[in-house]
């Protein structure tokens, strides 16, 4: 941290915070030591993004608080996860009384510092840095209470601190806002493409089944049929959002001739999952090579010379498909679906040529919209980027101007350790260590 402004003055957590571990004397480990009424006790799992998550709290009792060491929280204190979650932290709101376990320790900031400038600066690239250079520990890397104090902090005047907050909140506040646009494009893509289908595959319809040579449910085999090098068994894990197959790790049975002919996949095959994922469907390619059905799929073999397979899998996908399989159900348990609820599926009765020329407009309109979608996602990772080079930035005292006027950040710290040696002296809250 060299190059600071004037004014500023190169710190350490030490200089103006306490910490507190949390009291090992009690496990808590066990959820019979928890009751349902009593003293919040936070762990790791309740740090969630610079702040405290309330909900699925556990709680000690009274007495067990009441006889704890350490580890007991206050308001405007911070939570810092010295193993596991390692890093995470939180700032602790207003409230009655708090405990801690032991992964955590407590970081209580003089009251001569603004407590949001510290909650920026855990939430900063130099925190990450800085464990990076003090964790230890090489299959689950973890910090001591002593080397967070050794944490760099640079320091500046405490009216700039404020003036620094408040820019940061005004940037954070419209981050805030790009985010939330940005995460509802993956919701209105979805919308937008059942849109699309809707429009695509109105008309006439008549039943699929006018469509369909036949229909198989997958084989079962037994245990001894899977093989290493046999015939991979298609699975609903490789159907991909595009109706494509990716066969991988696939299961492998050994079948006779006579078998495979009977359950081999063709080229134009359309698969239905019938149970767990149902309606989810995928077209079967003749460039996968010999393939079967699992258990799980119903197979459906399609007339090619009067339906274009990916026509027919847009109908299953789109919203009137989805709601003739009861995809969208709100039963507690899904039902499965049958060979005959896809016979009677509803298509649109029109000429092969058509169809095919429909399948194109879909598909070039789903890779725009896919494009959108891949833009609005980098951007949303760019806003986290420029998140972080904002806070870099802040640190390095290049975010809002300085003012000569300033009480120096040195007088500050010099305040703070005269006000630490009038305190009265009593038991060092960090005399335990990891």
């Amino acid at each position: 941290m060299s190059g600071l402004p004037k004014g500023w003055v190169e710190a350490t957590l030490d200089d103006f915070c306490a910490f507190e571990n949390g009291d090992r004397g009690t496990n808590y480990s066990g959820r019979s030591t928890f009751v349902a009424i009593g003293v919040p006790f936070i762990s790791a799992g309740h740090l969630n993004n610079g702040h405290i998550d309330w909900q699925e709290m556990n709680y000690i009792p009274q007495t067990n608080y009441d006889r704890l060491g350490s580890g007991k929280v206050k308001s405007g204190d911070f939570l810092f996860c010295l193993r596991g979650s390692l890093g995470k932290h939180a700032f602790v709101p207003k409230i009655d009384a708090a405990a801690i376990a032991s992964s955590l320790v407590i970081v209580r900031p003089s009251q001569l510092i603004d407590c949001k400038f510290v909650d920026y600066y855990f939430r900063s690239p130099l925190v990450k840095s800085s464990i990076e250079v003090y964790s230890n520990g090489v299959a689950q890397p973890n910090l001591s209470s002593a080397n967070l104090g050794r944490f760099g902090f640079p320091l500046p005047p405490l009216p700039e601190q404020k003036r620094i907050v408040a820019k940061l909140d005004a940037l954070n506040a419209k981050s805030a806002r790009a985010r939330t646009e940005l995460a509802r494009i993956e919701t209105l893509v979805s919308r937008y493409k059942q849109a699309v289908l809707s429009k695509a595959l109105s008309g006439a319809k008549e039943r699929l089944e006018n469509y369909i040579i036949s229909t198989f449910y997958g084989p079962r085999f037994s245990k001894e049929n899977y093989v290493s090098d046999g015939i991979p068994t298609i699975r609903t894990t490789d159907f991909r959002p595009d109706g494509s197959i990716v066969i991988t790790d696939a299961p492998r049975v050994a079948v006779n001739p006579q078998d495979l002919k009977k359950w081999s996949l063709e080229a134009g095959d359309l698969l239905v999952t019938r149970t767990g994922s149902i309606g989810k469907c995928a077209v079967y390619k003749a460039s996968h090579g010999p393939a079967l059905p699992s258990a799980y799929l119903i197979r459906v073999r399609l007339d090619l010379g009067r339906i274009d397979p990916m026509f027919a899998y847009y109908m299953m996908i789109s919203p009137e498909g989805f709601e003739h399989l009861g995809v969208k159900t709100t039963a507690v348990t899904q039902p499965n679906i049958n060979a005959e609820a896809i016979r009677s599926m509803p298509v649109p009765d029109i000429p092969l040529e058509r169809q095919h020329e429909i399948v194109r407009r879909i598909e070039s309109a789903f890779a725009k919209i896919d494009r959108l979608a891949k833009e609005a996602k980098r951007a949303l990772e760019l806003v986290g980027r420029l998140d972080e080079a904002i806070l870099a930035k802040a640190f390095r005292g290049k975010l809002v101007a300085q003012d000569e006027n300033d009480e120096p950040a040195e007088h500050l710290l010099a305040r703070i350790r005269a006000e630490r040696k009038a305190a009265p002296k009593g038991k060092r809250g960090r005399k335990s260590t990891i």
